[in-house]
């Protein structure tokens, strides 16, 4: 477990002689689950998560491993924890002369191992990260998600508790970014590393996170399960986030279509596998036109999204769309009128 206690982070600058730049934050990060951190350019939470391993020291607060408290640590001590504590960086941040063997052996020789230890570890690593075939490669030789497996190989080559993730795909593609995810999410599984991930993007933090905070100006603005974030965000800063986010885009004519009143229609649960439109559509003889659909799952929880425009067929009353608007508000986890 990870806990952090009003931690505060002030840097030089500024009218007042300096700036704050993490502001009395406080977290429990559980045992074993993928945390993420999510926030705009400036929000703090590079600088907050660099508070975790003491690479960046609080001016206030308290910062604990375990039972360790880790922010009271300095010299040899700090050396010893952070053994216990593994980071990946977004630029990967390798030694370019060494090989990707090397990079690794580098991590375990600063912990002291033994040749024979070293000789027998890397090569378990490696096979774990996908690159058993590369250790005599050099880093100007692989690709930017090779790069990024040998910074996690050398990130959880010495067996840490904890494994801290700076930006680990903001430098690589879409295909790239989620092989890195799903490796990430692999070592979480079999190896149960507590992992702490920073990321701008609200679709890394869904895709591999178990719960989430939201940083904005320095402060934690929202924390929760990854599933009720994305569902029901309570603060404005997340709600911007989430549409972001889920951000879909129609083409005009849609907007100015005279065919009926445009929805945005949530499901989330139960209410994903309902047949809710063909129920509204045969029960108050309106016709429903979906425009965009999307259904994912987080953390094994279905989510839904879907646009769609709905007007009264021939013969029926007008009237139908607004009891056929209520019903859906009823049978889902809300709908909006995005359009007249």
């Amino acid at each position: 477990m990870i806990r952090l206690e009003g931690v505060c982070v002030d840097f030089p600058g500024g009218n007042t002689g300096q700036v704050r730049a993490v502001n009395d934050v406080n977290l429990t990060i559980r045992s074993g689950e993928v945390f993420g951190i999510v926030g705009t350019s400036g929000a703090g939470k590079s600088t907050l998560l660099r508070t975790i391993n003491m690479l960046q020291r609080p001016t206030q607060g308290r910062i604990r491993i375990g039972e360790t408290l880790i922010s009271q640590a300095s010299g040899r001590e700090l050396r010893q924890h952070r053994q216990r504590i593994g980071m990946i960086f977004q630029h990967f941040n390798l030694m370019h002369t060494r090989t990707v063997f090397e990079n690794v052996a580098f991590s375990l020789r600063a912990a002291g191992k033994s040749r024979a230890e070293i000789a027998q570890r890397v090569p378990e690593i490696l096979e774990l990260v996908g690159l058993s075939e590369r250790g005599d490669a050099y880093p100007a030789q692989l690709s930017g998600g090779q790069k990024q497996r040998v910074g996690i190989a050398r990130a959880i080559a010495n067996h840490p508790d904890v494994l801290l993730c700076d930006e680990p795909t903001s430098a690589l593609d879409l295909e790239t970014s989620a092989s890195i995810l799903a490796l990430l999410k692999n070592i979480n599984r079999q190896l149960g590393i507590t992992m702490v991930l920073i990321s701008h993007e609200m679709n890394v933090i869904k895709s591999i996170c178990h719960r989430m905070a939201v940083m904005n100006g320095g402060n934690i603005v929202e924390e929760g399960d990854v599933f009720d974030v994305f569902c029901a965000p309570k603060h404005p800063f997340t709600r911007q986030l989430v549409q972001h986010a889920n951000k879909i885009d129609l083409p005009e004519r849609f907007y100015r279509s005279d065919k009926g009143p445009l929805l945005k229609i949530m499901f989330a649960d139960d209410s994903v596998e309902q047949p809710v439109l063909s129920e509204v559509a045969q029960r108050f003889q309106v016709s429903i036109n979906i425009l965009h659909g999307n259904i994912e799952y987080i953390n094994e929880r279905a989510l839904g999204h879907i646009v769609a425009q709905i007007s009264h067929q021939d013969g029926a009353q007008a009237e139908n769309v607004g009891a056929a608007l209520a019903y859906i508000g009823q049978h889902t986890f809300g709908v909006e009128v995005v359009h007249e």
